[in-house]
């Protein structure tokens, strides 16, 4: 099978190539503009006669639909999945995420290409009224930007599904860490302890509940359900069955690193827009595929501090 990953040099993307070229009946077509990848994830991809890497960008068409020919299956991963920097640049989420997917989704159509694995996010609940959260879940009025603007990718691969005979497979995640990444809280109160482990400022009131997943679990939950779900729109919330508060992460995290901090609050029971102070996602659908995820959060968030401190580099990368 040959694959096309947008975003392949970013945290997912990356990740994606490398468990697709571990099989090697498979070829993997990375297409990033790298404003957010990174050249030294795709190290190891790029070891491979089976990879081909393209610079390119999501909002260019023609070169997108170039870039994809001969692909079979298409990973749409590229997107802003900063949620604060989309309520402060609201046009990042419209052009990066919605009218991303639908260059993709018109490239697809070029090309022939029925499949798509689509990265979406938990975060399309909005406040959930149902804990955990079932894909059936009614939805509420939406609270951030990046959740609206997903929402509205979901829509254009379910029509796209419906009138030109795509399957598509949505992938309702959690947060994500391990290897490779880049954004969110973990990474940034490493950052700051990195720079002054004496003290960490915390956004909201630290009683946040949040559920993460870790990235090699979520790419085998992906893999699976693309190569089980049977129908023409198949809706997964991948995630573990636990949550666990803020306070919590950053115990796990000054644990590992030896440091005590002394802790201040901002914000109350939300650190800014957009942030949900209850994510937990019901995933009794993945696991009757036959998933299950093999680490827990604090495995997930100590693997994660691993990485980023054999890896100082990426802090700086980021600045």
């Amino acid at each position: 099978m040959k694959y096309f990953i947008t975003g392949g040099a970013g945290f997912i993307g990356s990740n994606m190539a490398d468990r697709l070229l571990s099989e090697p009946e498979n070829e993997v077509v990375v297409y990033d503009n790298f404003s957010t990848g990174r050249h030294e994830f795709l190290a190891e991809a790029q070891k491979s006669e089976r990879f081909t890497l393209i610079e390119g960008d999501t909002l260019d068409l023609a070169a997108l639909t170039e870039a994809m020919k001969g692909c079979e299956f298409v990973f749409h991963f590229a997107a802003n999945a900063d949620v604060r920097m989309g309520c402060e640049h609201p046009r990042k989420d419209l052009e990066q995420n919605t009218i991303a997917t639908y260059n993709v989704l018109e490239a697809m159509r070029a090309n022939g290409i029925k499949r798509i694995g689509f990265s979406s996010t938990g975060s399309v609940y909005g406040e959930a009224e149902v804990i955990p959260t079932p894909e059936n879940a009614p939805f509420p009025i939406q609270t951030s930007l990046y959740g609206a603007s997903k929402l509205a990718c979901e829509g254009l691969l379910a029509a796209y599904a419906e009138g030109f005979g795509y399957t598509a497979y949505i992938f309702r995640f959690v947060s994500i860490l391990g290897e490779r990444y880049t954004h969110g809280h973990v990474f940034d109160f490493c950052k700051k302890l990195s720079d002054d482990p004496t003290k960490l400022h915390i956004l909201g009131d630290g009683h946040q509940k949040k559920s993460y997943l870790y990235v090699k679990d979520c790419m085998e939950a992906i893999l699976t359900v693309i190569r089980n779900a049977k129908d023409k729109v198949n809706i997964y919330n991948l995630g573990t069955d636990e949550y666990v508060e803020v306070n919590d992460s950053v115990r796990f995290i000054c644990g590992k690193l030896g440091v005590t901090p002394e802790f201040t609050y901002e914000g109350g029971e939300r650190g800014w827009i957009g942030d949900n102070p209850f994510i937990y996602l019901d995933t009794s659908k993945v696991r009757a595929l036959g998933w299950k995820p093999k680490a827990t959060i604090e495995e997930g968030v100590i693997k994660t501090v691993e990485y980023l401190q054999a890896n100082p580099w990426v802090f700086a990368a980021r600045d």
